[in-house]
């Protein structure tokens, strides 16, 4: 059995929750299969961290259920899930030390003291802090603190270990350390994992498929690649890929899903996530826009009217005279004459534009 056809490890159906007459969640439906990171994405009030409450069990839903193993846990104590969690900020014991916080969770699960400090002493090294066990959070630095709170919520094995936003504390250099720390130990153990963030680059970074959320509704599901390359509608296409939206005065979408396509004048054939009769936008990315034309590219010809450099990038903003404003991620040595109130032609290289439904309000 595969990973994509073994029994989910969490299942949730028809999950609603509201909060008197705001609908935080809407009907959702979800599995997270064994062994995956699965990261729910989406920006304030989408109803990712209210999800997450759910199955840890500190908020109940409204309606619909959740099994874990095929055990039903709507109705339990966040104590009886079985269920490991990771805070933003650690919530590690202050007057425990790095050894009493990583047991603290097989300690009230009653196992035995060689057990607990044969379990202690494994993550000690997995975590890299060997020789740290002695120590209380406040002599930690911020990633040694992260660390063990990662220990600490997957010392007892958990079914499944819930992270919401555990990065959001840290400052990018040590963000970007602790993302590799994250891959390495969800590669080498094989945790199941639900992880929270409103960061598109670290969801990349660390999914084996995202989740994206909406207004309470699941509005995309896939691998991070997919949900980048070809988006299913146009919020997800903008919120997730950075992509520019075009109007289109014209457009046919074939049975092999793709189209033909008119926008600004110009004609070009790409994907569509888009079925026929379906009003739809073209979806454009930033990084795929360059000065250099080729056979079959959507032509975009404005007036640069900001740009901003980004190290080895520039990012350019074009006035369009029918499309409006658009935003292109161009080569720095692409654009290093460019002066802001000139004329800049870019373009879309056939196959990179995508065609996309509207997105549902």
């Amino acid at each position: 059995m595969t990973l994509g056809e073994a029994a989910p490890v969490l299942d949730i159906s028809g999950v609603s929750k509201s909060f008197g007459t705001t609908v935080a969640l809407e009907r959702l439906d979800l599995q997270v299969r064994p062994g995956e990171l699965l990261t729910l994405l989406g920006p304030s009030g989408s109803g990712k961290t209210t999800l997450l409450k759910i199955i840890a069990g500190f908020e109940s839903p409204t309606a619909g259920r959740m099994l874990l193993r095929g055990r039903d846990i709507s109705g339990l104590s966040p104590a009886r899930r079985g269920v490991g969690m990771v805070f933003q900020h650690y919530a590690l014991f202050p007057h425990m030390t790095v050894a009493q916080n990583l047991a603290y969770g097989l300690r009230v699960r009653r196992r035995p003291r060689p057990e607990r400090e044969r379990r202690v002493a494994q993550l000690l090294e997995l975590l890299q802090l060997d020789g740290l066990g002695g120590r209380y959070p406040r002599q930690l630095s911020g990633g040694q603190q992260q660390r063990v709170a990662l220990g600490r919520a997957l010392a007892y094995d958990p079914e499944l270990v819930l992270m919401d936003e555990p990065l959001g504390a840290l400052d990018r250099a040590l963000r970007l350390e602790m993302e590799g720390e994250i891959r390495r130990l969800h590669r080498d153990l094989g945790t199941t994992i639900v992880y929270v963030t409103h960061d598109q680059q670290e969801a990349l970074a660390l999914s084996d498929r995202i989740a994206i959320l909406r207004a309470g509704r699941l509005v995309g599901l896939d691998t991070p690649e997919r949900l980048f390359r070809r988006p299913p509608d146009s919020f997800v296409a903008e919120f997730f890929a950075g992509a520019n939206l075009l109007a289109v005065e014209a457009c046919e979408v074939a049975a092999d899903g793709t189209a033909r396509v008119r926008c600004a004048g110009e004609e070009v054939r790409c994907p569509a996530t888009a079925r026929p009769g379906e009003p739809a936008l073209l979806a454009v990315r930033r990084r795929t826009l360059s000065p250099r034309p080729s056979a079959g590219a959507l032509r975009l010809r404005g007036t640069a009217v900001e740009t901003l450099l980004l190290g080895d990038a520039v990012e350019l903003t074009l006035q369009h005279p029918r499309l409006g404003r658009l935003v292109a991620s161009v080569d720095a040595d692409e654009c290093e004459d460019l002066r802001v109130g000139a004329d800049v032609d870019l373009y879309a290289p056939a196959g990179e534009p995508v065609l996309v439904p509207v997105a549902r309000a």
